[in-house]
């Protein structure tokens, strides 16, 4: 039996994967209707994660210009009785270029506050479960953002917060002046993008200099139980079914040993993929970008699959192309 993820420790009953929302509702153009097929498809795509076990749903504010959340709230109001049985999660805070006005992070209270309505408004609900912070705004006054918690939480609105693309840093920063906890972090994690592997094992070494994935991180979020969860953790299907084409030969190398595991764990190779990152200590919760019913079910049994530490560090190794140092 695997171990309580951190949302769970929190006493929050979350699945071990989540289902990410952001190709409901069509094209990223805010003029482009919702029709009667964006809808068949959020039906289908709900209908699969219930059934491999999914409870928790990932939106943003962004998504599809709002259209995510509104295929989603239809599904709500065609099946009334799922809202209180599953875990609702959005984010806000990415502003895109209006007029003269640039693409632009913006986490001031008014804004926050604005945005939680427009969410709330567009997934027809009373509140979200979880509120991330999208992507860190340089401009940020920890204060603003510590009231606008203060506000949602008292409201009702909201009741947990968290953060996403976030260094330990920048978490503390925000922490240190709310009285919530700040309990996820979503962050790119993959067999392809292991940055938060070599940050650790390049310690002192050269390579080190190297990598952008924010060092201290992984230990922070293992230490203060906050849930880490990795976007596009099935890295574009490079490793279950894409094209390898024009691929490296690290890419190659990795794919035909997924292929190998998942014919030993007589399992499917997206299964294997997010194996390996729920084999990790911390926890990672994969949040799945795909609406394909077919391999939402592909998926199932990365829920209960951990790989051998020597099946691990093959993949591992395979992904970076070279030995470890």
């Amino acid at each position: 039996m695997t171990k309580p993820i951190p949302l769970q420790r929190r006493g929050l009953d979350a699945s071990q994967l989540v289902l990410g929302c952001m190709r409901l509702g069509g094209d990223w153009s805010a003029s482009s209707p919702i029709t009667a097929e964006h809808y068949r498809e959020g039906h289908e795509a709900v209908d699969a994660a219930l059934e491999v076990g999914i409870n928790m749903f990932d939106h943003a504010d962004i998504y599809t210009a709002g259209k995510a959340e509104r295929v989603f709230a239809h599904v709500l109001r065609e099946r009334p009785e799922l809202r209180e049985k599953i875990i609702l999660q959005s984010k806000c805070g990415i502003r895109f270029g209006d007029g003269e006005q640039p693409h632009r992070f913006d986490f001031s209270a008014d804004y926050i506050l604005e945005s939680v309505d427009g969410i709330l408004e567009r997934l027809g609900t009373e509140y979200l479960d979880i509120l991330l912070l999208h992507r860190p705004d340089p401009l940020v006054e920890p204060e603003d953002v510590a009231s606008a918690i203060h506000q949602l939480k008292a409201s009702g609105k909201v009741r947990h917060f968290g953060v996403s693309n976030m260094s330990h840093g920048q978490i503390r920063l925000l922490q240190a002046y709310s009285d919530e906890p700040f309990i996820v972090n979503q962050l790119e994690m993959s067999l392809h993008k292991i940055g938060f592997l070599d940050t650790a094992v390049s310690v002192n070494q050269d390579a080190w200099r190297s990598n952008v994935f924010p060092e201290g991180t992984m230990e922070y979020c293992r230490l203060e139980n906050i849930q880490l969860q990795s976007w596009g953790p099935l890295a574009q299907g490079r490793y279950s079914g894409g094209s390898l084409e024009g691929q490296s030969e690290s890419v190659v190398a990795t794919a035909a040993i997924v292929a190998e595991l998942a014919e030993k764990h007589s399992t499917t190779t997206e299964a294997i993929v997010l194996a390996w990152l729920m084999t990790h200590p911390a926890g990672i919760q994969p949040v799945i970008g795909t609406i394909n019913p077919q391999r939402i079910r592909a998926c199932k049994d990365a829920a209960t699959l951990r790989l051998s530490r020597e099946d691990w560090y093959r993949l591992y190794v395979a992904s970076r192309g070279v030995s470890l140092p």
